[in-house]
């Protein structure tokens, strides 16, 4: 017999109540992760790039163990430029064992930091802990472990959310720095209130970050999966994991251009700009498309900066785990470094690809891209190698980015 067609569409779900009436015990309504979870549609090509791991590798959110052990022999030899980077982080404020945490029920932050509400104290304190995990690992001077996890439970028994026109970008700044901290404190020393920091993550950053930023410069919502991808992985989240990685894929063709895209740069699906002057427009109005052009370059390259940083950190965190995803991104990213490292030094030669002045200032960003894209891969990339070793040690940006000379410069783990 023919059931109607609404009796059909409930018949699953009728037959999912009725086992569970059958089952033993309650069964569990489906909490709000598992709604904000609910996976993107996948693509053919991009189903087994963003399939999680059967198993997650800890530490494993931008560093690993073996990247870890490389570092501290690097820095025990006194071998540069590890010595230095690794002098310099421990002279930095974050480094302060008598730093004290400043942690808020809720955190308010508008653009330019105004509002500024527990803003800085948070970000700050997310880097701190990082920087408090790596002098542990390379010291093993117990106290830099107690001090990040100090920070670490001090905010995970007081933050409840994130408010403000800014709060997206804000979680997913210290949202993707916590988990790095977290890794290495986990993996390698005694944490009684991990189950609360994880449960943090879990319910204040997780559900704010996954959702990413349709419409919103790139920086936004690639720095977003930054944070989702590293907190998935410390949760041990697969779905989580799958949403990141897959967000990824569709947002770096969409945020750095080559010349085989076209008259117009790609876009991505659901919020992107749609007609030639909307997305021109999206693009901060360039003059001429060049490849290695960033979305946010015309504005200014320090947000160009942080999307770059955060496509080579999801890279990182993936390649780690198993699951590389340097090769579909490689021919943008390193033709992407490679553009603003010479308009950084003053050798382009393309001319300006926008209708004023370039804002320059890309930040310490380069050292994990260029890191994975010559080291590892054998791209020439001579402008970006000049500009990184150059301005060696990478120190941070205050915000999402820290430490990068000392973790990745030159690290074949």
């Amino acid at each position: 017999m023919r059931l109607p067609t609404v009796t059909r569409r409930a018949l699953p779900a009728l037959v999912g109540t009725v086992a569970c009436a059958l089952a033993v015990g309650a069964c569990r309504p489906p909490d709000v992760m598992s709604r904000v979870l609910g996976d993107d549609p996948p693509t053919a090509r991009g189903t087994a790039a963003a399939a999680a791991p059967a198993r997650f590798v800890h530490p494993g959110v931008l560093v690993s163990r073996p990247q870890l052990r490389f570092v501290r022999a690097r820095v025990r030899a006194g071998r540069q430029p590890w010595a230095a980077a690794f002098a310099a982080m421990m002279a930095s404020p974050y480094a302060d064992l008598a730093r004290r945490p400043r942690a808020r029920r809720v955190v308010t932050c508008g653009p330019y930091s105004r509002p500024n509400l527990g803003c800085t104290d948070e970000r700050q304190d997310a880097l701190a802990a990082y920087t408090h995990a790596l002098a542990w690992f390379v010291t093993r001077d117990r106290r830099h472990a107690r001090a990040a996890i100090r920070l670490m439970n001090a905010w995970s028994r007081v933050i409840r959310a994130h408010r403000g026109p800014n709060a997206p970008l804000q979680t997913a700044w210290a949202g993707s720095v916590w988990p790095r901290a977290a890794e290495i404190v986990a993996a390698t020393h005694r944490w009684p209130r991990a189950r609360r920091f994880r449960r943090m993550l879990r319910r204040v950053y997780l559900p704010q970050v996954i959702r990413g930023a349709p419409g919103r410069n790139g920086n936004w919502e690639l720095t977003m999966m930054d944070a989702s991808i590293g907190i998935a992985v410390h949760l041990e989240r697969r779905r989580a994991y799958r949403r990141a990685v897959r967000r990824f894929l569709r947002r770096v063709p969409a945020y750095l251009y080559l010349e085989s895209d076209g008259a117009l740069p790609r876009t991505d699906g659901a919020g992107a700009p749609r007609g030639r002057d909307a997305v021109l427009d999206y693009w901060h109005r360039p003059a001429t498309l060049q490849t290695g052009l960033a979305q946010e370059t015309c504005r200014d390259f320090t947000h160009a900066g942080y999307g770059l940083a955060a496509i080579a950190h999801v890279a990182e965190t993936a390649r780690i785990q198993g699951r590389d995803l340097y090769p579909r991104v490689a021919e943008r990213l390193r033709h992407a470094l490679g553009f603003h490292a010479r308009h950084e030094l003053g050798m382009a030669t393309t001319g300006n690809p926008c209708r004023t002045a370039l804002d320059l200032g890309l930040g310490p960003v380069t050292e994990v891209g260029f890191n994975a894209l010559h080291r590892r891969l054998g791209h020439a990339m001579a402008a970006t190698q000049r500009l990184t070793e150059e301005r060696r040690p990478a120190g941070t940006n205050d915000l999402f980015v820290a430490w990068e000379t000392l973790t990745h410069a030159e690290n074949p783990r």
